[in-house]
């Protein structure tokens, strides 16, 4: 099995079983993660000192967004996800960030596998809503998650990207309504970008400055 992936290979002549070159990306894929989540902490903790706000980092995994790094807030009500935790990219502000980055075929992929569930009234379950909210986290550079997938808390959020342009992580913060109201929000949301471009640039990233047809 492991060999029908590419994860080892076997030498006919030396009879002798070896790594394959799929090993070699997994291992690559798994030093970038790391070096990101390195890379995003200090950024991370002082986003958190500056908002108020409980900093998170995730990435898309399976059509989902999966939390890998947090530095909670002091406050009292905070949000919290365990390293691990999973949900639905369309519900999340790191989810929706990465989502606007991602081709339009990705996205209807995505939509088409996994759905649009509803978990408050404010959650989008259209694609054509979907689409055109991402087209304006296209254009601001950071996504909201306007209590989408909990009534009281909202996150704003927005990408990381590798060397070759591609987000390849997000990073945010969430809090309750009440400690980001609307008028704070055009406030919070380019302190997170400044926050992604930093780790952007601490990895060795590219920001993405072409608009590619979608």
């Amino acid at each position: 099995t492991m060999q029908s992936h590419g994860i080892v290979a076997f030498d006919e002549v030396a009879q002798h079983w070896m790594i394959g070159v799929e090993s070699l990306r997994i291992g690559s894929s798994f030093v970038r993660r790391t070096n990101v989540v390195q890379a995003g902490r200090a950024v991370m903790r002082k986003l958190m000192t500056d908002t108020g706000e409980t900093a998170n980092m995730a990435i898309a995994d399976n059509g989902e967004v999966v939390f890998i790094s947090q530095i909670e807030t002091h406050e009292d009500i905070r949000a919290f996800f365990r390293p691990g935790a999973r949900g639905p990219m369309h519900t999340s502000g790191i989810g929706k960030a990465l989502l606007a980055e991602m081709s339009r075929e990705e996205i209807e992929r995505i939509v088409q596998k996994n759905g649009l569930s509803s978990f408050t009234p404010n959650t989008i379950t259209s694609a054509d809503v979907l689409f055109a909210d991402l087209e304006q986290i296209r254009i601001r550079g950071w996504s909201i998650d306007d209590e989408e997938r909990n009534i009281g808390m909202r996150c704003l959020a927005a990408p990381i990207f590798n060397e070759f342009g591609e987000a390849v992580a997000g990073v945010s913060i969430s809090g309750p309504t009440v400690r980001m109201p609307d008028d704070s929000l055009g406030d919070l949301g380019p302190v997170v970008k400044c926050a992604a471009d930093e780790i952007t640039a601490a990895i060795g990233g590219t920001l993405r400055l072409d608009k590619r047809q979608r």
